[in-house]
């Protein structure tokens, strides 16, 4: 990922409300697109495992 522009995803279309990345080699930030003062940063590696966790239902809620 080497992109100096926001991208959100395709799943989107045209809502407002969703998350926006960009990130390069040693950076990733991720921000709403409804409110994009806030800027979480992290690096590719953390945001590697954190897709890949979400993906697996790692994050998911369970009834108990």
């Amino acid at each position: 990922m080497a992109s100096s522009e926001w991208q959100k995803s395709s799943y989107s279309g045209a809502n407002d409300n969703c998350v926006e990345v960009r990130g390069t080699s040693v950076l990733v930030e991720i921000r709403e697109s409804d409110d994009g003062e806030v800027i979480v940063r992290t690096t590719p590696g953390k945001f590697t495992a954190f897709l890949q966790g979400a993906k697996a239902g790692e994050f998911d809620h369970h009834a108990i």
